[in-house]
């Protein structure tokens, strides 16, 4: 069992077996003598009973942990869907904020820092307006990555279908 905290925004640990963990299954990224982790990872492997984030002397559950990553993200849940579907699938899910995305993805026994991302992922619900503009706009994120946009929705029962849009030369 992993043991971690808050530190600022982010969930980390220093435990043995958040180190075990990343070098079996790449959750997290080393930094500084720390194994940091996206929050939907640390919902992920605190749904999964793999860590358990302790703050102020109590134990947070999976409810709880959600509640609080809401208050910064209104879209935790259907990004911890999608990310969800992914990892029991085989894929490894990464952060893309600083590509503009919600997600990379690298395809099944791909390492992050060795290979690069298939994909860049965006999340929406059923029921979600995405305008022609807003499709456009994440296209030509992932065009500049050098990757293929894939989006991820997420019906009203849970089920999630996934788009992949790549380039075609004519």
């Amino acid at each position: 069992m992993i043991t971690a905290h808050f530190s600022g925004d982010k969930i980390v640990s220093s435990s043995s077996d958040a180190f075990s963990l990343y070098e079996k299954s790449l959750f997290g990224e080393k930094k500084g003598g720390k194994i940091e982790y996206s929050s939907v990872e640390g919902l992920y492997l605190v749904g999964s009973g793999r860590m358990e984030i302790i703050a102020a002397g109590k134990v947070f559950g999976e409810e709880a942990l959600i509640r609080k990553l809401r208050k910064k993200d209104k879209k935790i849940e259907v990004k911890f869907d999608v990310f969800s579907d992914l990892r029991r699938k085989g894929y490894i899910v990464k952060t893309a904020l600083k590509f503009g995305a919600e997600f990379r993805v690298y395809d099944k026994g791909a390492r992050p820092g060795k290979e690069h991302a298939k994909w860049i992922l965006f999340t929406v619900r059923e029921n979600e307006q995405l305008t022609w503009h807003d499709f456009a706009a994440k296209n030509r994120i992932a065009h500049s990555t050098k990757k293929n946009l894939l989006i991820g929705i997420v019906d009203e029962e849970g089920g999630i279908v996934y788009y992949e849009v790549g380039w075609v030369k004519a």
